[in-house]
């Protein structure tokens, strides 16, 4: 195992990665400077993730690394914003080696180039413990036009763009739990899509939306809670993809099936409240995303979970955060 040079040579490393942007400082500085965008606003968020938890021991650097901010570029994407750069914290351990940190370069060069943004700044440390990641995001939305959580109200359907359930047999199928043909459900565990080209169809049509990262049934009842409001789930209009639909046909409990997918997280979907689900859900499909309406916004408080109309009682709701 090689030995990494010291913190100024990671900070080398990494500058590649500011692509030049001003408000970088050229990493030289102990802070960014981000210029304002007159008409639009300054759209912020942080996402952390530790090694064994948000993703699998031992992962490649590179992995990580895009996992990383795939996962909090997704949190942009629910906010329709649009991606502008973000800032870095690493906690290393010592069983990472320089070339561990290289291939975490390697990551985020790769898909910084492939959504557009650009690093700022940040912080590394050592740790005696698990690789630690961690990424504040920046976006822009045209001024008042961010997506709330909070907007949903009755009468507005609940629609789903992205596939559910995926990431849930993604983890089991990299764990070696479940076959899977040509790795496509590993992928997407490892590698979640971040629906950022949904942006102006959610400026559009959607009234509140939030993604899926924690489990659907989880997500809905985070945008009943902050829009004062109740909503019914229809799980058996979920939009799932063809594996997904595989394993739930070699499934013996049927609704038990329904309930793990749509409890299960890491999907990185988009659920959301419009007053014309049925626009949203065109505006999806044109984008090569698949979307479905899958219940409704109520006056009542609370969430009503169903499969084909008969009512279910989750035993799960989804990923909890200790």
């Amino acid at each position: 195992m090689s030995e990494p040079p010291d913190e100024f040579d990671w900070i080398a490393a990494l500058r590649p990665l500011t692509r030049g942007e001003p408000a970088a400082l050229g990493l030289m500085d102990d802070a960014a400077l981000i210029p304002a965008r007159p008409g639009f606003d300054l759209v912020i968020s942080e996402d952390a993730m530790v090694e064994g938890v948000h993703f699998l021991d031992g992962e490649d650097g590179a992995i990580v690394a895009r996992r990383l901010l795939r996962t909090s570029l997704s949190d942009l994407a629910a906010k329709a914003a649009e991606p502008f750069g973000y800032t870095l914290t690493v906690a290393w351990p010592p069983s990472r080696d320089w070339d561990d940190r290289l291939a975490f370069i390697r990551g985020l060069d790769e898909d910084g180039l492939r959504f557009g943004v650009a690093l700022l700044g940040g912080d590394t440390v050592s740790t005696p413990g698990p690789l630690t990641v961690s990424a504040t995001v920046f976006g822009w939305t045209p001024s008042e036009r961010m997506v709330p959580r909070s907007g949903a109200a009755p009468r507005h359907a609940l629609v789903v763009c992205g596939t559910i359930g995926d990431g849930y047999l993604g983890l089991k199928a990299a764990r070696g739990q479940i076959a899977d043909p040509g790795g496509k459900l590993a992928l997407r565990y490892r590698l979640p899509q971040p629906l950022l080209e949904l942006r102006g169809a959610l400026r559009a049509h959607a009234a509140a939306a939030a993604d899926v990262s924690d489990g659907l049934i989880a997500d809905v009842g985070r945008l009943v809670e902050a829009s004062n409001c109740g909503a019914v789930l229809e799980l058996a209009q979920m939009p799932i993809s063809e594996g997904a639909r595989a394993w739930l046909a070699s499934q013996p409990d049927a609704d038990r099936a329904r309930l793990e997918l749509a409890s299960g997280g890491d999907d990185y979907a988009l659920v959301c409240a419009a007053a014309d689900g049925e626009a949203l859900v065109r505006a999806s499909l044109a984008l090569g995303t698949p979307a479905a309406v899958v219940g409704a916004f109520v006056p009542n408080a609370g969430l009503e979970v169903r499969l084909d109309g008969r009512r279910l009682t989750p035993t799960r709701l989804g990923y909890r955060h200790r």
